[in-house]
């Protein structure tokens, strides 16, 4: 059974422009304890807030389909690789 996120497809997500208009791998992700929103970032500093993009959960499913791979992640959660080939490591 493929796996899916338990948010619908529209949910709002936070990433950078680096990742999504520069299509830098996605290296980190956070599941956010205080807001449960989901943060999709590469290994580029982000220095202010316009770095930041708000998308969909379907438009980052389409980016980059491994992120299917922890879409079990809790809330408070945070996964990362060394490489978008690399496997998730959970913490």
């Amino acid at each position: 059974m493929k796996k899916r996120f338990d948010d619908t497809l529209n949910t709002a997500v936070l990433t950078t422009k680096f990742v999504f208009i520069d299509k830098k791998p996605i290296l980190s992700v956070f599941h956010h304890e205080d807001d449960g929103m989901w943060e999709f970032i590469g290994d580029d500093e982000c220095t202010n807030d316009s770095d930041y993009l708000i998308v969909s959960l379907e438009e980052m499913i389409k980016l980059d389909e491994s992120i299917l791979e922890i879409s079990d992640l809790p809330i408070g959660g945070v996964a990362y690789r060394a490489g978008s080939r690399q496997p998730w490591i959970i913490q």
